[in-house]
């Protein structure tokens, strides 16, 4: 048996109950989150695409298609969606020039921040209404989560 922080014990049942309400919960937040930013920007793969090249730097189609997991001709899709719009450009590989880059321009950087900052904002707001107690609780759960994400 597994230990609830409120009551104790909790049998496979209820932890399996336990993993469906995590699963529903934090995809729904995930949604939530998404959904906070500008009317008319890009699209949401679009736009972790530029976040993450705003915050690791330039990188090719096939690693952005690994970080992404998904298929390179749908990465294709976001960067050149990003390019077109003047947030991303493409630059040869310094070492082989075969290769193309992606990076952010400096109006995809402002992009990337921008929408960060909304996303920040609605969520601070939402911790901000918490008791100091809840907003502890779900510092330790973060911790946590980040446990069971970095786990093998």
């Amino acid at each position: 048996m597994e230990k609830d922080a409120s009551s104790g014990l909790i049998d496979s049942s209820e932890a399996n109950n336990l993993s469906g309400q995590l699963r529903s919960t934090v995809g729904r937040l995930y949604r939530r989150f998404r959904s906070e930013r500008a009317e008319g920007t890009l699209g949401d793969t679009a736009l972790e695409v530029l976040t993450f090249l705003h915050k690791n730097g330039p990188h090719t189609l096939t690693e952005l298609s690994d970080v992404g997991q998904v298929a390179p001709a749908s990465m294709s899709q976001s960067v050149n969606r990003l390019t077109a719009a003047g947030y991303a450009i493409r630059t040869p590989d310094p070492n082989d020039r075969r290769k193309v880059r992606f990076s952010t321009t400096p109006e995809g950087a402002e992009l990337a921040i921008v929408t960060r900052n909304q996303r920040n904002a609605w969520l601070d707001t939402q911790l901000q209404r918490l008791s100091p107690e809840d907003r502890g609780i779900i510092a330790r759960a973060c911790r946590l989560f980040g446990d069971i994400v970095d786990s093998p």
